[in-house]
């Protein structure tokens, strides 16, 4: 049942822009907890990426006097990956286009994270 409302609200996320290509929400260990990705993507890859960079970035962010961590933003030429905690426990990744209006994106995924931290 759980499991259900966690893909709906990926599902919605994903819906919530054509900028957003995929989400996943992963557990801080790196175990996907519910994906909406495309096929053939590496789901425990990108859970253990994922979580990994999250847990860099929070050290980073810590360590540079830069205070808590709001998200890690990899940009490459065919897109970004956008990593945010959702709850202490998991780390909502989203991949959206290279020309994906960022501060829309932001937002949505900062309500999806506090969504999907409830259900947790």
């Amino acid at each position: 049942m759980r499991t259900d409302m966690f893909q709906q609200s990926l599902e919605d996320l994903n819906g919530s822009t054509a900028d957003i290509e995929a989400s996943a929400l992963i557990s801080t260990d790196g175990l996907m907890i519910a994906s909406a990705l495309p096929n053939g993507m590496d789901e425990d890859r990108i859970g253990a990426m994922s979580a990994a960079l999250l847990s860099l970035g929070d050290r980073t962010a810590r360590e540079l006097a830069r205070g808590n961590l709001q998200r890690v933003l990899v940009q490459g030429e065919r897109g970004y990956v956008i990593m945010s905690s959702a709850g202490p426990e998991a780390v909502l990744t989203v991949l959206a286009k290279p020309n994906a209006k960022l501060g829309l994106i932001f937002l949505d995924i900062k309500r999806a994270a506090e969504t999907l931290s409830k259900l947790i």
